[in-house]
């Protein structure tokens, strides 16, 4: 296991945000945190960054206690955020050179864009690029340090439908090549097509957390059912076909 939380808990005054959760991520996962706004999981993948002080229980990250080695668990972990601050009259490849010299190790800044198929913008400025060429610059900023880990905070909000189905490839090749993924999505499409398994977050608790095929599952034993569909594709899916699957939207 990479994640190891035991007993979560997150309290605002008399406000409990986060209610004693307990889960594990294994390594080499997309795993999925998912809930409506305010179950809390944002709050949990905070304090899992480093960024949110928790009110109790334990928190592993390779097994690094999250109170004890802050600075170690930097080193081996990527954060992107929702709304990701770059100066935007710096180049692609002069971003990168920054962030690099903010960790001190040497980067391969083309290889790196390489990886998130930005090569041919390394010599654009950040605003000048597309809303999904910024996003998957900015996951090619948590890439830098070589993490064992990386958090992405609702990646394809706002994207179009090519972009986001391009955005979902890349982070399965970024988990195909070794590293860990922690997301967190409203779009139940994009955590069915990418989780190994999801946890469901409602109210500061863990409501489920399974592979989404055993939640279907689950869900389909129980009884429910939903209106037919007789179409095998859908709206999007004539989008995409009608526009192309360009790799550089």
């Amino acid at each position: 296991m990479i994640v190891d939380v035991q007993d979560l808990r997150k309290q605002y005054g008399s406000f409990e945000a986060v209610k004693g959760i307990s889960f594990q991520v294994k390594k080499g996962e997309i795993f999925g945190l998912l809930g409506p706004n305010g179950a809390g999981k944002s709050t949990t993948l905070e304090i899992m960054e480093t960024l949110r002080e928790k009110s109790g229980g334990t928190v592993l990250i390779d097994g690094l206690d999250i109170d004890k080695d802050k600075d170690q668990i930097k080193m081996i972990i990527g954060v992107q955020l929702q709304t990701s601050g770059f100066y935007p009259g710096l180049t692609l490849l002069e971003l990168i050179r920054l962030f690099s010299g903010l960790y001190q190790i040497e980067t391969d800044a083309m290889e790196l864009l390489r990886k998130v198929n930005l090569e041919d913008k390394a010599h654009a400025k950040y605003k000048e690029m597309s809303g999904g060429q910024k996003q998957r610059f900015a996951i090619a900023t948590t890439l830098i340090n070589h993490p064992k880990l990386i958090f992405l905070d609702e990646p394809s909000t706002g994207l179009d439908p090519q972009a986001r189905r391009n955005l979902w490839d890349m982070i399965k090749g970024i988990r195909d090549t070794g590293t860990t993924v922690i997301i967190t999505t409203h779009y139940m499409d994009e955590a069915e097509y990418l989780c190994d398994r999801v946890a469901i977050m409602e109210a500061g608790r863990i409501i489920a957390l399974d592979s989404p095929d055993a939640l279907i599952d689950d869900l389909i034993a129980k009884g429910f059912e939903r209106k037919k569909e007789v179409k095998t594709a859908n709206l999007e899916d004539v989008f995409i076909a009608l526009t192309g699957h360009e790799i550089n939207s």
